[in-house]
């Protein structure tokens, strides 16, 4: 089989254990592509890492590991995406700490489409679940391509709803691409890889350690225009992610819930820290810079207002704890325009949340 020198040198730096990316690249700095590295004395390399991580440059076991990736890439649909590729990531190059090299399965075009991450909790609720994949799937039609980290729950469902939507959906990978984590997820990632796409920055075999995916989370929002929690409790890794991407330049987004549920604390945090408060898909388009609104993306009924909407659903109520399916089909409106009209009533002392998911109609400023 043909190797590859120009990508095999990429490898076999990325692939010296004890080799991070920042030393990997103040070496490309000083003396040019990886080609031209390790043709360097080794001595004259050890001012970027240790003389023992230099020497392990030219081992047999990574000699091995560079065998073993390029057979990866060499399958359909596989590839590897280095700092001097054409599919490298834009937006990445804009990031502190940009990934040397990434193991991409499946549409690597989708690198260069402008994209939304799209996270929350793992624990997430059904309605939580649903307003993900709502909002991914309207925001895919809208021109965003959906980014987010396999996770159950929240991620699980903006892939979902990526893949429904035009723009597809990139999942990055807190494992090594050849790791499929978790298990419950083995017939998402396999959509994902026919028609979105999988990356990682870890080396094929890598397994779900703990420490890998705060480093993920700098990919998701590093990817990403802007970055949209949809449930949080108050301390978790999506709202790490949020800030990552508050800190990248990115625009945060938090989708408000019930003032009594632990999974809107977090996005309750981020709104009132500065991140903008969404109520709708429309809403995160017009604040990023280049899309247009669409009624793709409406989650809003046109040509009535929050008043009459909200009257609306009162009526639909009764008096009797009710729950948000039962009142979307009585007032014939989206899960996630019931929630918000919920969470208004809510706010205004018109309606008081149960425990089990219900709700009940209040007097004007009566709570219970």
């Amino acid at each position: 089989m043909t190797r590859d020198p120009g990508l095999a040198s990429w490898l076999q730096l990325s692939l010296t254990p004890g080799l991070g990316a920042g030393a990997m690249r103040g070496m490309l700095r000083q003396f040019g592509l990886p080609q031209a590295v390790l043709e360097r004395r080794r001595s004259e390399l050890t001012a970027h890492a240790a003389p023992a991580v230099i020497a392990a440059l030219d081992s047999q076991s990574v000699r091995d590991a560079v065998a073993r990736a390029l057979d990866w890439a060499a399958a359909p649909g596989h590839g590897v995406v280095t700092l001097a590729d054409e599919h490298y990531p834009r937006a990445l190059l804009e990031t502190p700490d940009p990934p040397p090299v990434l193991y991409a399965l499946g549409r690597t075009d989708l690198l260069q489409h402008p994209s939304l991450a799209i996270v929350g909790s793992r624990n997430a609720t059904a309605q939580g679940e649903h307003n993900a994949e709502s909002f991914a799937k309207a925001l895919s039609n809208a021109g965003l391509s959906i980014v987010s980290g396999l996770a159950i729950g929240i991620d699980a469902a903006a892939h979902r709803g990526g893949l429904a939507g035009a723009s597809s959906t990139i999942a990055v990978l807190g494992t090594g691409i050849d790791v499929v984590y978790p298990k419950r997820n083995a017939e998402l990632v396999a959509a994902i890889a026919e028609r979105g796409l999988l990356i990682s920055e870890f080396p094929l075999g890598t397994a779900p350690l703990a420490h890998n995916f705060p480093r993920r989370n700098r990919l998701i929002s590093g990817l990403a225009q802007g970055c949209l929690v949809v449930e949080a409790a108050l301390v978790s890794g999506s709202l790490i992610t949020a800030r990552t991407a508050a800190d990248q330049g990115r625009e945060v987004f938090a989708i408000p819930g019930s003032i009594h549920s632990p999974l809107s604390k977090g996005c309750h945090a981020l709104i009132k820290s500065g991140g903008k408060l969404v109520e709708s898909a429309e809403d995160v388009l017009a604040e990023l810079t280049g899309f247009r609104r669409s009624g793709h993306a409406s989650t809003m009924e046109s040509g009535a207002s929050g008043a009459e909407v909200a009257a609306g659903l009162l009526a639909h109520m009764g008096h009797d704890p009710v729950d948000v399916d039962s009142l979307c089909a009585r007032a014939g409106m989206s899960a996630e325009q019931v929630s918000s009209e919920l969470l208004r009533l809510e706010l205004d002392g018109r309606v008081t949340a149960l425990p089990g998911g219900l709700f009940q109609r209040l007097e004007k400023g009566k709570r219970g």
